[in-house]
């Protein structure tokens, strides 16, 4: 029993793995669209070295 809750953590923790690279690269496209937005410029939607899985 209590095996149950560490085991429920460690899967938890290496399932989001993908969740926090997915995190991460949309807070760097919010981050660079403010850029964008603050220099005058519209941009699109490019894609600039991100990593896609």
């Amino acid at each position: 029993m209590k095996l149950i809750l560490p085991a429920l953590l460690l899967i938890f923790l290496l399932n989001s793995c993908n969740t926090t690279i997915g995190f991460a690269r949309d807070m760097r496209q919010a981050g660079e669209g403010l850029e964008k937005a603050a220099q005058g410029k519209q941009g699109g939607t490019d894609d600039v070295g991100a990593p896609t899985y």
